[in-house]
């Protein structure tokens, strides 16, 4: 695996199925900033709570003519679940589109799981699919302007 895109790279093209219905995501980005937040698993309690602070962000972010979507190594069902999830649990489901990427393409795509983790989702744990933790913000020239990159701590049992 190669990592996350570096800043200054373009921004890959893609096309996925959403909680939306289908992008091409250059095109749904259009000319405003983007903003694509990845999380490894769908139902996993601190993304929840993420997706859920996103969706009362979200009146800002389009005040600033910034698009947001996430991103979840999970199928379209499962996200449509997890929304009804996160509205229960969060107080506010999700507004944006989430990225269903059950073949992993997307992930693969931007460096955040290397080529050999296969073309399923099924039988991956969050762990297996850990480094899709990342945020990109995307200009309106489809370069990458920031990347963060950040792992969940899971505490080892003390011998």
């Amino acid at each position: 695996m190669s990592g996350p895109l570096p800043i200054g790279s373009n921004a890959p093209d893609f096309t996925a199925k959403t909680t939306e219905g289908p992008i091409r995501f250059h095109d749904w980005l259009g000319d405003s900033w983007g903003v694509l937040f990845s999380h490894p698993k769908d139902f996993t309690p601190v993304c929840t709570t993420e997706l859920g602070y996103m969706a009362r962000m979200k009146p800002e972010f389009d005040r600033r003519n910034v698009k947001i979507i996430g991103l979840s190594v999970d199928p379209l069902e499962s996200h449509h679940g997890w929304a009804k999830d996160i509205a229960e649990t969060q107080g506010t489901a999700p507004n944006y589109p989430m990225i269903a990427d059950a073949d992993l393409a997307v992930s693969k795509l931007y460096g955040m799981l290397p080529a050999e983790a296969g073309e399923s989702c099924d039988g991956r744990t969050a762990m297996d699919n850990q480094t899709v933790r990342n945020v990109y913000v995307i200009g309106p020239d489809k370069k990458i302007k920031l990347v963060i990159s950040y792992l969940r701590y899971v505490p080892q049992p003390r011998s």
